[in-house]
């Protein structure tokens, strides 16, 4: 998703789906739109707290 963030403006969404598509990475542009429009899931939410989590505690531990 962050190719397609990073090159739509200058190619558009659906050729760079088709594009990746053609070389073996199936994406659909809905597929891409839904992804950008739905809200963080509980899992992703609770994978950034554990994250935050372990930065702190490795500056606590390596200074």
């Amino acid at each position: 998703m962050e190719y397609i963030d990073q090159y739509r403006h200058e190619f558009g969404v659906e050729p760079i789906c088709r594009t990746l598509t053609a070389a073996g990475t199936q994406i659909a542009p809905s597929t891409y739109y839904a992804f950008k429009t739905r809200p963080p899931s509980r899992r992703a939410l609770r994978d950034e707290e554990l994250l935050l989590e372990i930065h702190r505690d490795i500056v606590k531990t390596c200074g």
